[in-house]
């Protein structure tokens, strides 16, 4: 059965002094859990590597959105991403396409769309609950995780 889920996320990227949490619910559920001390340990890496820093924050919370999603590629008919990056869809889709594309090459380009996932999506209840301790999180991401897909 595939699915269509959207992912939504509670505590920003770039928030570094706060927990981030990524979610998703519909059928099948996810969550991945980041610590702030993660992320600023995975900029402070990148930023020497060079950069903007806006550039580097969308690396990031692609490459989060892709440790979500890595298990689940041939379940999924849609992905509908909560519109965190006003102007940078086109941009955030090509980041994500290039790590799921080494593991699904068939995973076509029009199952990622983006829109507002609003307060009474099943990923916002999950995201938030996670973010919150109400829930424990699927997995735990690390610095040397994200930075290894950031080669």
């Amino acid at each position: 059965m595939r699915h269509h889920i959207e992912v939504d996320q509670s505590g920003k990227i770039e928030r570094t002094q706060v927990t981030t949490v990524l979610a998703f619910s519909d059928g099948i559920k996810a969550s991945i859990l980041i610590l702030g001390v993660e992320k600023r340990e995975c900029l402070r890496r990148l930023r020497q590597r060079g950069g903007s820093v806006s550039t580097l924050y969308l690396k990031l919370f692609a490459s989060a959105l892709f440790l979500l999603l890595r298990d689940y590629p041939d379940q999924l008919e849609v992905v509908t991403i909560d519109m965190e990056y006003p102007g940078k869809a086109a941009e955030l889709r090509a980041m994500l396409l290039n790590h799921i594309w080494r593991i699904a090459p068939a995973f076509s380009k029009d199952q990622i769309a983006f829109g507002e996932i609003g307060k009474k999506s099943p990923a916002h209840y999950s995201a938030w609950a996670v973010f919150r301790g109400e829930e424990e999180p699927g997995r735990r991401v690390g610095a040397s995780e994200l930075l290894r897909l950031l080669k």
